[in-house]
């Protein structure tokens, strides 16, 4: 009995709180207000962070959160001296000042996760292979918040990165470095694969370059100072690399093809394991071209193909998919209707002739014609596709590596 009425005056209790917080006509207003403006300046939050509280302390209200739009900040501000909410302002600007100069990094392990939120039961967001430069934003427990080259903004654990400052930046991006172009391989204490390993690497992983070791082996650094050799067979000078990569279709198509069997893996972005869009991304970074992470930002890019004749009119033929080349991005999900907006769930990589290849389980070679043998069920939810080949660097959000690389 006792134990009822305990509950029942702490449920009072609860319940008060929960109806009195609830009834804030303050806080109800100010929610009104920052989601319009998280509409206006921060819709996707991917890219862009807005993150903002109204809490009452005693008789005051306080502004906490953090951003990395100033004008969103500004605009929040604005409003809510217009509608005359007077609160303490404790809403910081990314990157925050507690980072000191070191707000730039480069990742340290041959894939590094990345996730929603800074904890290790937070949803996978991307991944980053070794070698890759980043911008740091936040830190808090043992999590960085970073931006991805591509602008993809998701937390990392911090020991994954190197911190650098800007001189220490500037002289790592100058340094003579390799890539690994094999699918996987060792970096060794020694000169023999019989010593201690100092790191895993795998193909894209970019590394300093410390020169010749003999006829057969390569001294390399990572960015955390690590060192050791890797075989000399499994890496090229990045520069000369770059100056190699030729992204025709015939050249995305045979990169793609070698992830045949790769398993899907949510947030996957390497060789060891990709989703849909990580698989696309993978593909094109080894022909020199950095695209958006998710499916759902990669079909904004590039020039839009018409495809309706497919999508709209039910005919499932390659002559329905004319207007198509290989290389092409095509997408799949669920159309707009008045109701809903169009969404995007998965993406491939066309191949010609109503076949395409894909992450769905595992990297894979489909078609979207019904009378094929290897027809994919969901091809009935194909609803655009985009042209990426003839439109990196020409402000459409597809970008070549050393412009990207530049921009830190």
């Amino acid at each position: 009995m006792k134990k009822a009425l305990l509950f029942t005056a702490i449920s009072a209790v609860i319940f008060g709180s929960c109806c009195n917080q609830s009834s804030d006509a303050t806080i109800e207003k100010f929610n009104d207000i920052q989601k319009g403006v998280k509409t206006a300046f921060a819709p996707d939050g991917r890219s862009k962070t807005f993150e903002t509280t109204l809490e009452k302390e005693g008789n005051t209200y306080v502004l906490r959160g953090v951003t990395t739009e100033k004008e969103a900040k500004d605009s929040l501000l604005k409003a809510l001296e217009t509608n005359n909410i007077k609160a303490q302002d404790s809403l910081f600007m990314l990157p925050c000042a507690k980072l000191g100069d070191k707000i730039y990094g480069v990742t340290t392990q041959s894939v590094v996760n990345f996730r929603t939120s800074g904890k290790y039961s937070a949803e996978s967001a991307t991944q980053a292979m070794m070698g890759t430069p980043v911008k740091l934003l936040q830190k808090k427990g043992g999590w960085t918040r970073a931006i991805t080259p591509e602008g993809y903004i998701s937390w990392v654990t911090s020991g994954s990165i190197q911190e650098m400052n800007q001189e220490e930046y500037n002289k790592y991006m100058a340094a003579p470095k390799v890539i690994v172009t094999t699918k996987y391989t060792t970096i060794y204490e020694d000169m023999s694969d019989k010593s201690q390993m100092v790191s895993d690497a795998v193909w894209g992983n970019i590394l300093l370059d410390l020169g010749d070791a003999g006829i057969y082996w390569r001294k390399v650094a990572i960015a955390d100072g690590r060192t050791g050799f890797i075989p000399q067979r499994d890496v090229q000078n990045f520069d000369k690399w770059l100056d190699s990569r030729n992204p025709t279709a015939d050249n995305i198509i045979a990169t793609a093809k070698q992830f045949i069997g790769v398993p899907y893996m949510w947030g996957g972005t390497s060789i060891k394991a990709v989703d849909c869009s990580g698989f696309c991304k993978s593909t094109y970074f080894l022909n020199g071209i950095i695209l958006a992470r998710d499916a759902s930002q990669q079909c904004h890019t590039g020039d839009n193909i018409d495809i309706s004749k497919y999508v709209n009119d039910s005919t499932y033929t390659v002559e329905a998919l004319s207007n198509l080349k290989k290389g092409d991005l095509i997408f799949f999900g669920s159309k707009a209707t008045p109701e809903k907006k169009e969404r995007v769930t998965h993406v491939g990589i066309y191949i010609g002739e109503g076949i395409f290849i894909h992450s769905a389980t595992k990297v894979r070679i489909n078609s979207l014609i019904p009378t094929d043998e290897n027809y994919y069920s969901g091809s009935t939810r194909l609803i655009r596709a985009s042209r990426i080949l003839g439109n990196v660097d020409k402000g459409k959000d597809i970008w070549s590596i050393p412009s990207m690389y530049k921009q830190n």
